[in-house]
């Protein structure tokens, strides 16, 4: 696997991008005049704008009594006061991220170090948190929520009914796949109580994958799945008194089964919560104030959509935490995309009063940081191109225009991580021809703090361009294409198209990794072969609401029509060899794919798909839902959309390539795609790799294995070289 898998990895899956334990990213000092690091050396702090580095916890200091070696430091977390340190250790995988561990909590001044949930099984403690005040740590363990005094180690157990389907503290399968909700409790300010998330998905029927590998005799792995068309698992919020142990639950109206609560923090008080309530089609949010004592629920605020409302998840870097109050709780911050592009409103805390804050003809892409003491929101954006990304400012209070931060001449994309202060930031930049740059820098006047702002040297070799095409339905998508070397244009070359063209991922953006193809085994480029890439419309670039949610019911049918209306231009170039024309993606880019092939043959000639959705009726609901609506009522865009029901017009050359074992696209999308291709003598080639998740990601040999027969079809069916 090369050095632009991980780049690549997240344009290809549906599921959504996110980490393994909060906070993620940097640890800041409280200040922000600093952060901490784990290393070989134990935790360091570095203190800004030096960089100048101090040890502060050391591995004698990480090394348990009687134990040869230091904990190994999967993340760590600081108290309050930042006088105890709690320590994650011995990690595991739950679905996708590593978020089942231990934990361990070490006071840095006695050197005291002690094991929290010591008598739980190994690996068992998730989300532990330090209280306000660090005399205690809550953590989930077997889908119920414990308080543990760190001092005495006595422990409450707050919930008794957790099971492998009621779930407290933590998410099923859906919530944490398609709204990043992972950690599900949030202790109040004042330390006396914990408000959380209880999903119920004792109504959620299985779906059996089934093991014929690791043992003699075959077993099926229940996952709770709730199919599209399915009521998703009943969800509510309590508050638990940490002195009695009694749950409070909010009021929240609605039928359970019918609405999702994706967002949930106290609001900014300990005597009331406030949460995002989406209904099932998720095209309506509410915002409710419950009382933490009685349960009782207000609603301040609404919203609708016609096709769909986009959580904090997607402009917060694939965390849907947090709720940003502003002016001590008289204010929080809102996104909508209600007058056509995502904007930033601050809200009133009753909701009556909004104020845009962000204005103008562009998308705000993530919000960076809140200043609030110094009145200014940092965020990223692009207005000029939908490719690149960078960083801005504005007042708080609506009375400037947005300000460029990063670097004008450096044309790509720029990420940051800004401190708590809004003084210093660690900088990232790259684009397509440049692998780019890790820096620190001082805001606003983005002042490199090693004293080089000129790391940047553009390439004057552009291996990777970029372009627009207008199609005959006057739709422009960009588009990248790596041309092969020494490229003749009196000559004809095969050409290449990679795809994912749903809402999850851009495949089209100015940042390093662009253009290459980490499954084939060689130099496309070198090997005579033209590589493109395009973003239709439904797709999530920076372009306003109407380019993305073009798509709402219309997957299958928009997004395909542009990909290959765009093709049918992009071909009428001399160079291009149209016997020779193909096309690969993964997951909703397999789908892409197959309905590429199957929908617009003259085209498109020769397939290669990676764990396709085949059937967007075997989908997860809050995924389809979302973007196509309810089968129960447009069940025909369902199926119109699915590539099983185009399968009889393949005329080209399919490889088909799924893990029998994956748990996000099921494995049945393989069969029921096969079923109608023999149903029709449509000769293909298939690959089924046992036990293997979405990521195909698992077992010894599997990339290599892959790699080289993606190569081999590709070489077979679509030759490479000039003509």
């Amino acid at each position: 696997m090369n050095k632009h898998v991980t780049l690549l990895l997240s344009c290809l899956l549906c599921c959504c991008t996110s980490f393994a334990q909060p906070p993620r990213g940097i640890h800041w000092t409280k200040d922000g005049s600093g952060y901490y690091e784990a290393d070989q050396q134990g935790i360091t702090l570095h203190t800004l704008p030096a960089d100048s580095k101090k040890i502060i916890v050391d591995n004698a200091a990480l090394t348990p009594a009687g134990a040869s070696a230091a904990l190994k430091v999967r993340n760590f977390f600081f108290s309050e006061d930042g006088k105890k340190v709690l320590i994650y250790t011995n990690s595991k995988r739950v679905w996708r991220y590593d978020t089942k561990g231990d934990y361990w909590v070490l006071d840095p001044g006695t050197k005291k170090l002690s094991q929290v949930g010591r008598n739980m099984p190994s690996s068992s403690l998730m989300f532990a948190k330090f209280s306000p005040d660090a005399s205690k740590v809550a953590y989930v363990s077997g889908h119920n929520i414990y308080v543990e005094d760190v001092v005495t180690g006595k422990t409450i157990q707050l919930t008794k009914d957790g099971t492998d389907r009621m779930i407290n503290g933590t998410f099923d399968w859906a919530y944490e796949e398609e709204f990043g909700c992972r950690d599900g409790f949030r202790w109040s300010s004042d330390g006396k109580s914990i408000a959380y998330w209880q999903i119920d998905a004792s109504k959620i029927r299985n779906f059996l994958m089934i093991d014929n590998t690791d043992s003699i005799y075959s077993f099926t792995i229940p996952v709770e799945y709730p199919k599209v068309g399915e009521s998703p698992s009943a969800c509510r919020i309590g508050v638990a008194d940490i002195t009695t142990g009694k749950t409070t639950w909010m009021n929240v109206p609605g039928g359970q089964q019918q609405h999702y609560i994706p967002r949930m923090e106290w609001a900014a008080n300990a005597g009331e919560v406030i949460l995002e309530q989406l209904n099932r089609k998720q095209n309506e949010a509410k915002i409710f104030i419950c009382e933490a004592k009685t349960g009782v629920a207000r609603e301040i605020y609404k919203e609708s959509d016609k096709a769909w409302i986009d959580i904090k998840e997607r402009w917060n870097d694939g965390d849907p935490s947090g709720w940003e109050w502003l002016n001590n709780g008289k204010q929080f911050l809102w996104v909508s995309e209600k007058d056509g592009w995502r904007h930033i409103y601050i809200l009133s805390r009753d909701g009556k009063n909004e104020q845009l804050i962000t204005r103008g003809n562009y998308d705000v892409i993530t919000i960076k940081a809140i200043d609030d003491k110094s009145g200014y929101i940092y965020f990223t954006a692009s207005p000029d191109n939908a490719t690149q990304e960078y960083l801005y400012r504005t007042r708080l209070d609506g009375s400037s225009e947005k300000e460029l931060l990063s670097r004008s001449a450096e044309k790509g994309v720029h990420e940051y991580k800004i401190s708590p202060n809004g003084s210093f930031a660690e900088h990232k930049f790259s684009n397509a021809n440049f692998e780019g740059f890790k820096e620190w820098v001082s805001l606003p006047g983005h002042k490199a703090l090693d004293g080089n702002d000129s790391k940047y040297t553009a390439d004057k070799n552009q291996r990777v361009s970029f372009f627009s095409v207008t199609t005959d339905d006057n739709v422009t998508l960009d588009g990248w294409v790596v041309k092969p070397a020494n490229f003749d244009s009196t000559k004809k070359y095969p050409v290449l198209f990679y795809v994912y063209t749903e809402p999850a991922a851009q495949t089209v953006t100015d940042s390093w990794g662009a253009g290459y193809n980490f499954l084939y085994t060689g130099d496309m480029s070198a090997d005579g072969y033209i590589y493109i890439s395009l973003d239709g419309r439904g797709t999530p670039a920076p372009k306003g609401a109407a380019w993305r949610k073009a798509i709402y019911r219309n997957i299958g049918r928009v997004n395909i029509r542009d990909q290959a209306m765009a093709a049918k231009k992009i071909l009428q170039a001399p160079y291009y060899d149209t016997s020779r024309v193909a096309v690969w993606g993964w997951s909703g880019g397999a789908s892409t794919t197959l309905n590429l092939l199957f929908q617009y043959p003259q085209i498109y000639k020769t397939g290669i798909a990676v764990a396709a959705v085949a059937n967007q009726l075997t989908y997860d609901n809050i995924y389809q839902e979302r973007y196509m609506g309810l089968p129960q009522e447009n069940k025909e865009d369902f199926i119109n959309g699915s590539p099983v029901t185009h399968a009889k017009n393949l005329q080209g050359h399919l490889l088909y390539i799924h893990g029998t074992g994956d748990d996000n696209v099921h494995y049945q999308n393989a069969e029921m795609l096969i079923d109608e291709l023999v149903k029709y003598n449509k000769q293909f080639q298939l690959m089924s790799y046992p036990n293997r998740s979405h990521g195909l990601s698992e077992g010894e040999g599997t990339f290599t294995h892959l790699a080289t027969l993606f190569t081999t079809f590709l070489q077979t069916w679509c030759k490479p070289g000039a003509r």
